[in-house]
Protein backbone atom coordinates (compact mmCIF):
# COMPACT_ATOMS: atom_id res chain seq x y z
CA UNK A 1 0.00 0.00 0.00
CA UNK A 2 2.76 2.87 0.73
CA UNK A 3 5.93 3.00 2.86
CA UNK A 4 5.84 3.67 6.39
CA UNK A 5 7.46 6.59 7.18
CA UNK A 6 5.51 10.29 7.53
CA UNK A 7 2.25 8.75 7.77
CA UNK A 8 0.83 11.58 8.59
CA UNK A 9 1.96 13.88 6.09
CA UNK A 10 0.39 11.07 3.50
CA UNK A 11 -3.30 11.38 5.23
CA UNK A 12 -3.00 14.73 5.03
CA UNK A 13 -2.14 15.02 1.66
CA UNK A 14 -4.75 12.23 0.40
CA UNK A 15 -7.31 14.65 1.93
CA UNK A 16 -6.36 17.52 0.74
CA UNK A 17 -5.31 16.18 -3.01
CA UNK A 18 -8.67 15.12 -3.14
CA UNK A 19 -10.45 17.40 -2.12
CA UNK A 20 -11.59 16.94 1.30
CA UNK A 21 -10.10 19.50 3.09
CA UNK A 22 -8.52 22.63 1.90
CA UNK A 23 -6.58 23.70 4.95
CA UNK A 24 -4.90 22.38 8.38
CA UNK A 25 -7.96 24.52 10.23
CA UNK A 26 -10.40 22.11 8.81
CA UNK A 27 -8.64 19.13 11.13
CA UNK A 28 -9.39 18.91 14.53
CA UNK A 29 -6.81 15.78 15.49
CA UNK A 30 -4.87 13.25 13.83
CA UNK A 31 -4.23 10.44 16.45
CA UNK A 32 -2.89 6.63 15.67
CA UNK A 33 -5.67 4.08 17.16
CA UNK A 34 -4.90 1.59 20.44
CA UNK A 35 -5.45 -1.69 19.72
CA UNK A 36 -7.97 -2.51 22.19
CA UNK A 37 -6.98 -6.13 23.14
CA UNK A 38 -3.25 -5.44 22.99
CA UNK A 39 -2.98 -2.03 24.42
CA UNK A 40 -0.54 -0.90 21.44
CA UNK A 41 -1.12 1.61 18.84
CA UNK A 42 -1.76 0.09 15.64
CA UNK A 43 0.78 0.37 12.86
CA UNK A 44 -1.20 0.62 9.63
CA UNK A 45 -4.17 2.95 10.58
CA UNK A 46 -4.37 6.53 11.60
CA UNK A 47 -7.80 8.43 12.50
CA UNK A 48 -7.91 12.03 11.19
CA UNK A 49 -10.74 13.90 13.43
CA UNK A 50 -12.44 16.88 11.10
CA UNK A 51 -13.89 19.76 11.97
CA UNK A 52 -17.37 20.11 12.80
CA UNK A 53 -18.28 22.64 9.56
CA UNK A 54 -16.53 20.09 7.52
CA UNK A 55 -19.00 18.34 4.85
CA UNK A 56 -17.88 15.42 3.10
CA UNK A 57 -20.21 13.76 0.68
CA UNK A 58 -18.18 10.76 -0.37
CA UNK A 59 -21.33 9.75 -2.34
CA UNK A 60 -20.92 12.04 -4.72
CA UNK A 61 -17.68 11.35 -5.82
CA UNK A 62 -17.03 9.18 -8.83
CA UNK A 63 -13.75 7.89 -7.43
CA UNK A 64 -13.03 5.36 -4.57
CA UNK A 65 -11.42 6.41 -1.64
CA UNK A 66 -8.49 3.92 -1.34
CA UNK A 67 -4.43 4.03 -1.95
CA UNK A 68 -2.20 1.53 -3.52
CA UNK A 69 1.23 1.15 -4.64
CA UNK A 70 0.03 1.38 -8.69
CA UNK A 71 -0.33 4.23 -10.59
CA UNK A 72 -3.34 5.23 -9.48
CA UNK A 73 -7.34 5.36 -11.44
CA UNK A 74 -7.13 7.52 -14.30
CA UNK A 75 -10.51 8.22 -16.74
CA UNK A 76 -13.10 11.00 -17.70
CA UNK A 77 -14.74 10.18 -14.59
CA UNK A 78 -11.92 11.99 -12.63
CA UNK A 79 -11.14 14.84 -14.76
CA UNK A 80 -15.15 15.74 -14.73
CA UNK A 81 -14.68 15.48 -10.71
CA UNK A 82 -11.73 17.58 -10.36
CA UNK A 83 -13.97 20.54 -12.60
CA UNK A 84 -16.80 19.68 -10.43
CA UNK A 85 -14.91 20.28 -7.32
CA UNK A 86 -14.13 23.92 -7.72
CA UNK A 87 -10.19 23.33 -8.65
CA UNK A 88 -9.61 26.94 -11.20
CA UNK A 89 -6.90 27.20 -13.61
CA UNK A 90 -3.71 28.87 -12.25
CA UNK A 91 -3.47 32.18 -13.71
CA UNK A 92 -0.26 34.02 -14.46
CA UNK A 93 2.84 32.80 -15.46
CA UNK A 94 5.48 32.33 -12.13
CA UNK A 95 6.80 30.49 -10.97
CA UNK A 96 9.64 30.91 -14.18
CA UNK A 97 12.45 28.58 -14.12
CA UNK A 98 15.58 28.95 -15.92
CA UNK A 99 16.69 25.94 -18.39
CA UNK A 100 20.28 25.33 -16.42
CA UNK A 101 18.29 24.95 -13.20
CA UNK A 102 16.00 22.30 -14.60
CA UNK A 103 18.86 20.42 -15.93
CA UNK A 104 20.20 19.75 -12.34
CA UNK A 105 17.07 19.17 -10.97
CA UNK A 106 16.97 15.32 -11.23
CA UNK A 107 20.38 14.63 -9.69
CA UNK A 108 19.90 16.99 -6.98
CA UNK A 109 16.55 15.03 -6.25
CA UNK A 110 18.53 11.87 -6.90
CA UNK A 111 21.44 12.82 -4.04
CA UNK A 112 18.78 12.89 -1.20
CA UNK A 113 16.73 10.04 -1.96
CA UNK A 114 18.32 8.13 1.20
CA UNK A 115 16.26 5.07 0.77
CA UNK A 116 16.68 4.76 -3.02
CA UNK A 117 20.48 5.15 -2.69
CA UNK A 118 20.27 2.00 -0.20
CA UNK A 119 17.26 -0.35 -1.78
CA UNK A 120 17.23 0.73 -5.71
CA UNK A 121 13.50 0.85 -4.98
CA UNK A 122 11.05 3.57 -4.28
CA UNK A 123 10.31 6.54 -5.98
CA UNK A 124 10.21 10.15 -4.87
CA UNK A 125 9.05 13.69 -4.96
CA UNK A 126 10.76 16.64 -4.33
CA UNK A 127 9.45 19.74 -4.17
CA UNK A 128 12.07 23.17 -5.44
CA UNK A 129 12.08 26.83 -5.43
CA UNK A 130 12.90 28.85 -8.38
CA UNK A 131 16.67 28.79 -7.49
CA UNK A 132 16.68 24.99 -7.66
CA UNK A 133 16.93 24.98 -3.98
CA UNK A 134 15.27 21.80 -2.36
CA UNK A 135 12.78 22.80 0.10
CA UNK A 136 10.95 19.06 1.02
CA UNK A 137 11.22 15.10 -0.41
CA UNK A 138 9.17 12.52 0.34
CA UNK A 139 10.15 9.03 -0.47
CA UNK A 140 7.49 6.02 -1.08
CA UNK A 141 7.20 3.04 -3.17
CA UNK A 142 4.00 4.93 -4.96
CA UNK A 143 4.71 8.12 -7.02
CA UNK A 144 1.38 9.41 -6.08
CA UNK A 145 2.21 8.34 -2.45
CA UNK A 146 4.96 10.36 -2.15
CA UNK A 147 3.04 13.19 -3.75
CA UNK A 148 0.33 13.15 -1.05
CA UNK A 149 3.40 13.28 1.24
CA UNK A 150 4.81 16.31 -0.28
CA UNK A 151 1.02 17.35 0.41
CA UNK A 152 0.80 16.69 3.76
CA UNK A 153 4.18 18.71 4.67
CA UNK A 154 3.33 21.52 2.50
CA UNK A 155 0.22 22.11 4.56
CA UNK A 156 1.72 21.71 8.20
CA UNK A 157 4.80 24.15 6.57
CA UNK A 158 3.61 27.33 6.17
CA UNK A 159 6.64 28.35 5.43
CA UNK A 160 6.53 26.76 2.12
CA UNK A 161 4.76 28.50 -1.13
CA UNK A 162 3.70 25.86 -3.40
CA UNK A 163 2.69 28.55 -5.82
CA UNK A 164 6.18 29.30 -6.64
CA UNK A 165 7.13 25.59 -6.47
CA UNK A 166 8.56 23.39 -8.52
CA UNK A 167 7.51 19.59 -8.16
CA UNK A 168 9.94 17.01 -9.76
CA UNK A 169 8.73 13.15 -9.21
CA UNK A 170 11.61 10.55 -9.99
CA UNK A 171 8.71 8.35 -13.25
CA UNK A 172 6.33 8.88 -15.31
CA UNK A 173 3.78 11.28 -14.87
CA UNK A 174 0.08 10.35 -14.60
CA UNK A 175 -2.80 11.81 -14.33
CA UNK A 176 -3.09 11.50 -10.81
CA UNK A 177 -0.13 13.28 -10.15
CA UNK A 178 -0.84 16.29 -12.26
CA UNK A 179 -4.22 16.27 -10.59
CA UNK A 180 -2.62 16.40 -6.38
CA UNK A 181 0.07 19.12 -7.97
CA UNK A 182 -3.44 21.27 -8.80
CA UNK A 183 -5.17 20.27 -5.57
CA UNK A 184 -2.05 21.41 -3.78
CA UNK A 185 -1.44 24.83 -5.68
CA UNK A 186 1.74 23.54 -7.29
CA UNK A 187 1.57 24.78 -11.27
CA UNK A 188 4.89 23.21 -12.09
CA UNK A 189 5.11 19.46 -12.72
CA UNK A 190 8.78 17.97 -13.95
CA UNK A 191 8.94 13.60 -14.36
CA UNK A 192 12.22 12.14 -14.97
CA UNK A 193 9.93 9.76 -17.66
CA UNK A 194 7.21 10.65 -19.79
CA UNK A 195 3.33 12.02 -19.01
CA UNK A 196 0.29 10.31 -19.77
CA UNK A 197 -1.72 11.76 -22.41
CA UNK A 198 -4.91 12.57 -19.89
CA UNK A 199 -1.77 13.88 -17.79
CA UNK A 200 -1.21 16.64 -20.68
CA UNK A 201 -4.61 17.04 -21.40
CA UNK A 202 -5.25 18.24 -17.35
CA UNK A 203 -2.41 20.40 -17.59
CA UNK A 204 -3.37 22.52 -20.32
CA UNK A 205 -6.86 22.35 -18.74
CA UNK A 206 -5.70 23.88 -15.79
CA UNK A 207 -2.39 25.65 -17.17
CA UNK A 208 0.32 23.44 -15.44
CA UNK A 209 4.06 23.79 -16.68
CA UNK A 210 4.23 20.02 -17.42
CA UNK A 211 8.01 18.75 -18.62
CA UNK A 212 8.63 15.04 -19.21
CA UNK A 213 12.09 12.87 -19.61
CA UNK A 214 13.78 15.67 -17.44
CA UNK A 215 17.44 14.39 -17.27
CA UNK A 216 21.03 16.66 -17.27
CA UNK A 217 20.87 17.36 -20.62
CA UNK A 218 17.09 17.60 -22.39
CA UNK A 219 13.65 17.71 -21.68
CA UNK A 220 10.15 18.16 -23.13
CA UNK A 221 7.80 20.71 -22.61
CA UNK A 222 3.88 19.63 -23.24
CA UNK A 223 2.13 22.43 -21.88
CA UNK A 224 2.09 26.58 -20.42
CA UNK A 225 5.94 26.76 -21.48
CA UNK A 226 5.96 30.15 -20.64
CA UNK A 227 7.49 29.54 -17.37
CA UNK A 228 10.45 28.01 -19.08
CA UNK A 229 13.46 30.68 -19.58
CA UNK A 230 15.80 30.20 -22.32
Amino acid sequence: MRTPGQDKDLALGFLLTEGIICNLGQVQDVIVPVDEKSGKPEENRLRVILGDAVSVDVGKMDRNFYTTSSCGICGKASLEALNMAGSNAFTGNRPKLLKEIIFILPKELLQHQSTFLKTGGLHAAGLFNANGELQTLREDVGRHNAVDKVAGSILQDNTLCPQESILLVSGRTSFEIVQKAVRAEIPFVLGVGPPSSLAVELSNTFNVTLLGFVSSERFNIYSSPERVLD
